[in-house]
């Protein structure tokens, strides 16, 4: 009989303490505020002391991780994070896309950015910024599909089941914009569904407003979302329907080599 302990066959005991930990900050930092987190504010949601924060930080940033501002000292995802995006199924999407995303940045002057789903959500993959622009880069952040732009063009085009699967949660409210009932919501999708883009006007962040178009393969779900956002005062109802035109264009150029 072999004699192992039970910490030895546990698979929390094959668990390495600072890796998680590490995992935990940037995903703390994800999530976080747009303009990024405090060394404070990622090691008090990890639960975790400020010292060991800043090691695992400096680390993180060494490798490109994380970015941090240097003159508010908040941290951000780093572009590192993109290049793990890319092994993870999702290469072929991104550099398909990019030159699109450059071409409506430039037509535009706004933010344009690729989303991909994963998990219960959306993670942006890639991004265009206007170089005449200083904004927080959303590489690598997750962010809820009720409340997005992105996340509704995915759920517009979801089976049904899924959607409800996906929305079975009570839906956060981050501003008083967000739609958080079910009969709002699917007020929206069917919008969505019928001019073939959608649209989110500070619903999950104050002042931000963008517009969306899901990238569909023939017979198969949603496999990313094209985007262009920027802030309310540059995106005006009156754009809408100019931007929903280049998002739906955009869609379905990346169509024509999204499922070879």
């Amino acid at each position: 009989m072999s004699e192992k302990s039970g910490a030895e066959s546990s698979p929390s005991s094959s668990r390495i303490q600072s890796v998680e930990r590490a995992i935990g900050l940037m995903e703390s930092i994800a999530d976080g505020p747009e303009q990024g987190s405090t060394l404070a504010e990622a090691a008090d949601a990890c639960g975790i002391n400020r010292a060991t924060a800043w090691r695992l930080l400096a680390t993180l940033e060494d490798r490109h991780y994380v970015e941090k501002d240097p003159y508010s000292s908040r941290y951000t995802i780093g572009f590192a994070v993109n290049r793990l995006a890319r092994s993870a199924g999702v290469d072929h999407l991104i550099n398909r896309c990019h030159p699109i995303l450059k071409r409506l940045c430039e037509e535009t002057g706004e933010t344009a950015s690729l989303a991909v789903p994963r998990e219960l959500g959306l993670m942006y993959v890639d991004e265009v910024v206007p170089p005449s622009l200083m904004t927080v880069r959303w590489i690598g952040r997750r962010v809820s599909l009720h409340a997005t732009s992105a996340g509704k063009a995915m759920l517009a085009w979801l089976p049904e089941s899924d959607t409800r699967a996906v929305l079975a949660a009570p839906l956060t409210g981050h501003t008083e914009s967000t739609h958080t009932r079910m009969d709002e919501l699917e007020a929206d999708l069917a919008e969505i569904r019928t001019v073939g883009y959608s649209v989110a006007a500070g619903e999950l962040e104050h002042g931000v407003c963008g517009v969306s178009a899901a990238i569909c393969a023939p017979r198969r779900n949603p496999i990313g979302v094209i985007s262009i956002w920027g802030p309310q005062e540059r995106i005006p109802d009156e754009r809408f329907s100019e931007l929903g035109a280049l998002v739906t264009a955009a869609v379905r150029e990346a169509v024509g080599g999204a499922g070879d």
